[in-house]
């Protein structure tokens, strides 16, 4: 069996491993390098983590992302996973049963005071009156070497050919892609994970549910270790949901806020709008003790995909076709699952359970519309 996987970030690359494992030959198609530097996952830190606030399927279906990310490193001969440990601030009196959650997946998790996070970590001003929860298990994944390192794997594996520099244009319910130029490449299956560039290759029931954002991230790198070691920090607690991703093997720290993210009609360039750097700037002048705009060494713009109810799923072609139609920092967390799934499917094994709905009754696109699958 020939499986052609359509696009080289996080989920191609890992559901190319997950589909030679099983015995199949791969094609993986890009349109620049490999892995893309451009991809939404080709990123510097990602934080992986279990608590999800107040959501128990989430949760559950985190418990497992460390583990899974280590098995990763353990097959490809390669480190790029730090156990950091993650701190989410919340209302004190949401710490309870943010912590039953973590324990109803196995993840050890610890109450922060509000009258201790000061002591703790000085160096940041965290909203009067939060408490907060500790995974100590928590992890930083450096992306961008992980992403290299599974790209190395798979190109001295036989059976695979990586397909740098091929823009596909088209997909058919048969499995036969249309490359720029004319060409035309088929497989038995075909795995459709091209990030914040699926809207151009998917249906037009699928692609008109999806929402392209824009978000920027600042790189920190502040002189002396005076914050050092810092946790990451998914939840800062502020009303512009600020976040702090730690700086790990001495690359510098990530920041950034949801409010730094923002719907956009198309891909464009990736340069920085003063506008949105000042905007962080002034919020983490705000958060971090002594913080130091001089510090700020970089400010770089991504794009991801999300659909309403967050990612999608969906097979068409009676199966011949799966895509994986959304991208972001959760689908980064999540991959291992996310890639096991779409291998089981390609390669025609029983689909794994994940706990993540999207995945475990993903969509069948028929000529009449979108249907559940009902296995």
């Amino acid at each position: 069996m020939r499986v052609v996987v359509v696009g080289g970030g996080v989920i191609g690359l890992l559901t190319a491993l997950e589909c030679v494992r099983y015995g199949a030959q791969v094609d993986l198609v890009e349109q620049g390098e490999i892995p893309y530097r451009y991809a939404t996952s080709h990123d510097l830190i990602r934080v992986v983590r279990a608590l999800h606030r107040g959501d128990a399927g989430l949760t559950g279906a985190a418990a497992g992302a460390d583990r899974a990310w280590r098995e990763v490193e353990r097959r490809v001969g390669a480190r790029f996973y730090h156990r950091v440990g993650a701190l989410t601030a919340m209302p004190a009196g949401d710490v309870p049963a943010n912590l039953a959650l973590l324990a109803a997946g196995r993840v050890t998790g610890w109450p922060v005071p509000a009258g201790e996070l000061p002591g703790r970590y000085p160096w940041i001003r965290f909203p009067a009156g939060l408490a907060a929860v500790f995974e100590p298990a928590a992890g930083a994944v450096l992306a961008d070497r992980a992403l290299a390192a599974v790209a190395g794997w798979l190109r001295g594996q036989p059976g695979v050919r990586l397909l740098p520099g091929h823009r596909v244009v088209g997909i058919d319910d048969a499995g036969f892609l249309r490359l720029a130029g004319g060409a035309v490449l088929a497989g038995d299956r075909v795995v459709v994970a091209a990030g914040p560039w699926s809207r151009e290759l998917l249906p037009p029931i699928l692609a008109t549910d999806l929402t392209l954002y824009r978000q920027t991230v600042l790189s920190y790198a502040p002189a002396g270790p005076g914050w050092l070691p810092t946790p990451a920090i998914p939840s800062l607690g502020t009303p512009h949901g600020a976040w702090l991703m730690p700086p790990v093997a001495g690359l510098p720290a990530r920041l950034s806020a949801a409010s730094a993210c923002r719907v956009v009609p198309e891909l464009a360039d990736r340069t920085t709008p003063e506008r949105w750097r000042a905007h962080l700037v002034d919020q983490f002048r705000q958060l971090l003790v002594g913080f130091d705009p001089a510090a700020v060494v970089g400010a770089t713009d991504g794009y991801y995909l999300a659909g309403a109810g967050g990612p999608v799923l969906a097979g068409y072609g009676g199966g011949t076709v799966w895509a994986y139609a959304a991208c972001g920092g959760m689908s980064f967390k999540f991959a291992p699952l996310v890639a096991g799934a779409l291998a089981d499917r390609a390669v025609g094994r029983q689909p794994r359970r994940t706990g993540l709905p999207p995945l475990d009754r993903p969509l069948e696109l028929a000529r009449s519309g979108l249907k559940e699958e009902t296995r």
